[in-house]
């Protein structure tokens, strides 16, 4: 009997898994002994690392978007639809527009989306560069800019750990090359009592901050927004009056979890930290953002995830074999620190990140990978 994977969420992690699996499995689904489906509301992929550089007129738009099925590969079905629930018992995915989708085994990569009603006036007072319409609207903000009061607000949790840090630096050598520096304020809050959640990334970009000019407040969490007086009002009581404010808004999981029941809190799910399985469900799957783990919100979670479970999958497939390979808790992310010089880190569960200094070799190297992303999500690299 044929068997039958179903992937939800046409992103980085599940374009990925399909192709290693169709890679690896290419003669079982040619034969249909094994069928792969990937299930996506859009029909295109869009390269969400890319939105920053937009921002700053670096990227446009065209070159972070490609149909989802020219990057599939060849024997891998497509499915153009929204998943509605997943029935575990049945083994069933409801959609919107057709009949339930069966599976012997599922993953889900459904990512996490923007909350911005926890936050009220966020959506009318604030800009964004986590979605390509906000990344536009701020682009066209910056390119009015002559100076003022920048405010930068982070929410909790959310994706790319590292992304307020490097708009922040960004903006502040924009800003610079703009000759509206010494008319510009920044003013990067965060909801700790450091710069950054990870305490070496802190203890580095403290002194960053420090020496470009950039106040730096701590212990703000934002609230509320006034869109009408343009102030950012935190729970801890402090106002920061703004001319832009960039929010990084916070996170949450898709609603399919929670309309099927097998969500936490903030709609993620609980996954085993190693084996990558939805607890309490051998043949259901999570990676990238969908899951609890105690790990960075980020694309290069989504691959190494990715290259783990797929591996286990093709044995799961093909041997029925239990999960042989464990995922270690592996990221890394590029910081930019400025428009032509970036750093970096990478860690796991038990290495701690350390931040080396920022060279012009490593965001030529970030840039260079923008660039073959496309190679990596095909699984040829």
């Amino acid at each position: 009997m044929r068997k039958r994977l179903l992937i939800i969420g046409a992103g980085t992690g599940g374009l990925m898994v399909a192709n290693f699996v169709g890679r690896d499995l290419h003669g079982e689904i040619e034969r249909g002994e094994i069928s792969v489906t990937l299930m996506g509301e859009q029909e295109v992929y869009t390269y969400q690392p890319g939105f920053l550089y937009v921002v700053f007129d670096l990227m446009r738009p065209a070159q972070l978007i490609r149909p989802v099925r020219e990057l599939l590969a060849p024997g891998i079905a497509f499915v153009h639809d929204r998943a509605l629930r997943i029935d575990a018992q049945a083994h069933k995915v409801l959609r919107a527009q057709g009949d339930p989708l069966e599976y012997d085994i599922l993953v889900i990569a459904t990512g996490s989306n923007l909350n911005l009603q926890e936050v009220p006036g966020l959506a009318e007072g604030g800009h964004w560069f986590y979605t390509l319409d906000g990344a536009l609207r701020l682009r066209d903000a910056l390119r009015n800019w002559q100076g003022g009061k920048l405010v930068l607000t982070v929410g909790v949790p959310h994706k790319c750990p590292v992304a307020p840090l490097e708009f922040t630096m960004m903006f502040d050598e924009w800003a610079r090359l703009r000759g509206v520096r010494d008319k510009t304020e920044i003013v990067y809050s965060y909801p700790l009592g450091r710069a950054h959640s990870i305490q070496s990334v802190a203890d580095w970009a403290g002194p960053e901050l420090e020496a470009r000019g950039v106040r730096v407040e701590t212990f703000f969490n934002l609230e509320s927004v006034d869109p009408a007086k343009h102030v950012a009002s935190s729970l801890e009581g402090t106002d920061l009056p703004y001319d832009l404010l960039v929010a990084i808004p916070p996170h949450q999981g898709d609603e399919l979890g929670s309309t099927s029941h097998l969500t936490e809190a903030g709609n993620w799910y609980p996954t085993d930290r190693h084996a990558l399985s939805l607890q309490g469900h051998e043949d259901i799957f999570v990676l990238g953002d969908a899951t609890n783990l105690p790990v960075s919100k980020a694309g290069s979670v989504a691959h190494f995830e990715a290259e783990v479970l797929a591996d286990n999958l093709v044995g799961l497939l093909t041997e029925g074999s239990p999960p042989l390979h464990h995922y270690n808790g592996r990221a890394f992310c590029f910081i930019e620190t400025g428009l032509d010089r970036a750093t970096f880190i990478s860690f796991d569960y038990e290495h701690p990140p350390t931040v080396p200094g920022a060279t012009n070799a490593v965001h030529w190297f970030k840039q260079t990978y923008n660039r073959i992303h496309w190679a990596n999500l095909k699984a040829v690299m």
